[in-house]
């Protein structure tokens, strides 16, 4: 499976950003589908996981700010970003968990630069 997370950019803080994630098979059999984020010197992070059943889970620190959703027939999963702060600047990574005959598979994107300054 090959990610391709789009969507990123320069932003003042404040503003908005939607990311793209679109995956080069169906998104159907995935069991997870999720926005991870890294900033410099710091581990990546959890941002928004959709599962399968559409349920949804969100760090701390973005409830309430962003939302994350899939569109099944594009294979693409998104993430809004609404009321962007400056810690919320990071490389974005999507990501897909496949579990098939109790293993787990999971796959990244390439990741998508996340830029907050006034």
């Amino acid at each position: 499976v090959q990610l391709q997370a789009s969507g990123g950019g320069l932003v003042q803080p404040g503003g908005s950003l939607r990311l793209s994630c679109a995956a080069s098979t169906s998104i159907l059999g995935a069991d997870s589908m999720g926005w991870y984020r890294q900033a410099p010197e710091k581990q990546r992070e959890l941002v928004a996981t959709i599962s399968r059943d559409a349920l949804i889970n969100y760090a701390d620190a973005v409830k309430g700010r962003f939302t994350i959703s899939r569109d099944n027939a594009k294979n693409t999963v998104y993430l809004q970003m609404d009321g962007l702060r400056p810690e919320d600047a990071a490389v974005y990574f999507c990501n897909s968990v496949w579990k098939k005959n109790a293993n787990t598979y999971v796959f990244w994107g390439q990741g998508t630069q996340v830029t907050v300054s006034s």
